[in-house]
């Protein structure tokens, strides 16, 4: 609970500042993409201001979230490889739990037959 709050604590004046940025940067802002020809390109993008602010924030988020989730793939396959050395020996205590409830089976109906 006391995340929960301490989360929102922070995101709220957070999300207030990409607010109040975005309601002070509408203008128009023209990126060229042609750097040979910058006073007449070919390729140019003209966005209000705070589309670039968003979308450099978005690709952040993107690179930072591939770049943990390629760091921590030792992790996850060390996981996957003792979940599969998990149900192996699972499967091996159910085979031997099968096999000694039939001799305990067989070896009581021994004993009713032999009576």
């Amino acid at each position: 609970m006391l995340k929960r709050i301490i989360l929102l604590l922070i995101s709220f004046p957070v999300a207030l500042l990409l607010i109040t940025l975005a309601i002070a940067n509408r203008h128009s802002v023209r990126m060229v993409l042609d750097p040979f020809r910058p006073e007449a390109p070919v390729i140019s993008l003209d966005l209000p201001f705070f589309y670039y602010l968003f979308g450099t924030l978005l690709l952040g988020v993107v690179a930072g979230g591939t770049a943990v989730w390629m760091s921590q793939s030792h992790w996850r396959h060390t996981a996957r490889h003792r979940t599969q050395e998990a149900r192996r020996w699972h499967a091996e205590a159910d085979r031997l739990t099968r096999e000694r409830d039939a001799d305990v089976d067989r070896s009581k109906q021994l004993a009713i037959a032999g009576r």
